[in-house]
């Protein structure tokens, strides 16, 4: 019995020489093994595969005598793709993306899992994407409306008056705030400074760590090129963000110790956002476990 190495290989144009009969041909093209199957399971069974060079092949042989050659089966240890591997060079779980928006009303769209597959920079075009959604997005504007409606209920900037009048006026400067900062802090600045304006949510650690993490984001932003800098996107971004409302702000809030107040403060409120970004995505998950529990519960 010859050996695989020296059995000879079908072309097309042997398939013209030999007349292999229709059903021989069809098989050939699906890869098919139409003779000879009991007698391949007991070599492969006794022997294992035969190998040629650096391939695996398997002949068989036809009803008409002419040996047909199946392609090789891809290596079991070069998967076409395989999942992401940890330091340890086991495979990496595929975390779950965080919500685009929380309780419905504030955007969140910039927040991503702190893992190698989301760590590819932003083209520019997708940083002004985000920026677009963060700034239109139905959730935006309902945000708007309740930041608003606090404004409201509390008097705040009274210059405003009371009224349906005066809830227009703190809506339209609320969504002039909001418009004006997305796009700049997430669009602008991070394209002119090659910034990436995502929040990385850390998603593990104490809670210190993960707090601290959070509130110096504000801070400390990543670069396309994967380094860390101070985060001149944010901090700048919404810098110029205040100074533009003074063009719709009561004339009396206009004064330049009130722009860098509200600097202050909307600093204050990007911190608090990124740890409500970090762990809003597990206060989802007790949430939906512990009702599936009752569910299970109540159903018993």
């Amino acid at each position: 019995m010859k050996d695989a190495a020296d059995q000879p290989r079908v072309t097309l144009r042997w398939l013209v020489e030999d007349e292999l009969a229709p059903s021989d041909v069809q098989g050939l093209l699906l890869g098919e093994v139409t003779a000879g199957e009991e007698s391949l399971d007991v070599a492969q069974q006794t022997n294992g595969t035969s190998t040629t060079g650096t391939a695996n092949s398997t002949n068989t042989t036809n009803s008409t005598g002419a040996t047909l050659q199946t392609p090789p089966p891809a290596s079991a240890g070069t998967p076409a793709s395989a999942p992401p591997l940890t330091g340890d060079g086991s495979a990496a779980k595929t975390e779950e993306d965080p919500p685009k928006r929380m309780f419905g009303m504030i955007p969140d769209f910039e927040n991503t899992n702190n893992t190698p597959l989301n760590q590819t920079p932003l083209s520019v075009r997708e940083k002004y994407v985000l920026a677009w959604h963060q700034s239109t997005d139905f959730s935006a504007h309902v945000g708007a409306a309740f930041a608003a409606g606090l404004q409201q209920w509390g008097n705040g900037q009274p210059r405003y008056g009371e009224g349906w009048g005066a809830y227009g006026k703190r809506f339209a400067a609320a969504e002039g705030d909001q418009m004006s900062s997305s796009w700049l802090i997430y669009g602008v600045f991070p394209s002119l400074l090659h910034d990436d304006p995502r929040y990385f949510r850390l998603g593990k650690g104490s809670a210190p760590v993960r707090v601290w993490y959070a509130i110096t984001r504000t801070f400390v932003t990543r670069r396309d090129n994967g380094t860390q800098r101070f985060n001149y996107s944010t901090v700048s971004g919404q810098l110029v963000s205040c100074a533009i409302s003074t063009a719709y702000y009561p004339e009396i809030d206009r004064a330049t110790s009130r722009v860098f107040s509200n600097w202050g403060l909307d600093l204050v409120g990007f911190s608090a956002y990124n740890v409500l970004s970090e762990y809003y995505p597990d206060l989802i998950k007790a949430l939906f476990h512990h009702g599936k529990n009752g569910g299970t519960g109540s159903g018993s």
